[in-house]
């Protein structure tokens, strides 16, 4: 297997090495092609005309406001929305998942979208090809 150098943080290679340790990894290099399989396979799924997605956020609980950019962007995007939870977590979060199925821009669009609610904390999102 080729060997490749690359430049990064001290604070960037702590973190990292304390990913190792936390996640069973047995090397740095195995986080690394993990991490460069997840970003390939991402975009070969990007490249299909059709695909499925789930996007999650995380906010406080108290900014009702996200709450309704969430309820608005459920009804804007509803002939891709295939499914929307919202859940309290603990005292202080709620999370919000939509299920999401149709042409890849528009999809592209919901996670924009979402990214941009003013408020919150957390966008995770993993693409599926269909």
């Amino acid at each position: 297997m080729p060997i490749i150098s690359l430049s990064i943080p001290k604070e960037l290679l702590r973190k990292i090495d304390e990913y190792v340790e936390n996640r069973g990894y047995y090397s740095r290099s195995e986080v690394f092609r993990d991490a460069v399989r997840s970003l390939i396979e991402e975009s070969e799924y990007m490249s299909r005309e059709k695909i499925a997605a789930t996007i999650m956020i995380t906010y406080d609980k108290d900014n009702i406001s996200v709450s309704k950019v969430v309820s608005r962007l459920n009804h804007e995007f509803n002939d891709i929305v295939i499914e929307s939870i919202h859940r309290h977590l603990g005292s202080g979060f709620c999370v919000d998942i939509f299920i999401a199925e149709g042409d890849r821009e528009r999809v592209r669009e919901l996670l924009s979208r979402v990214r941009g609610i003013h408020g919150v904390y957390h966008v995770k999102h993993m693409f599926i090809p269909i």
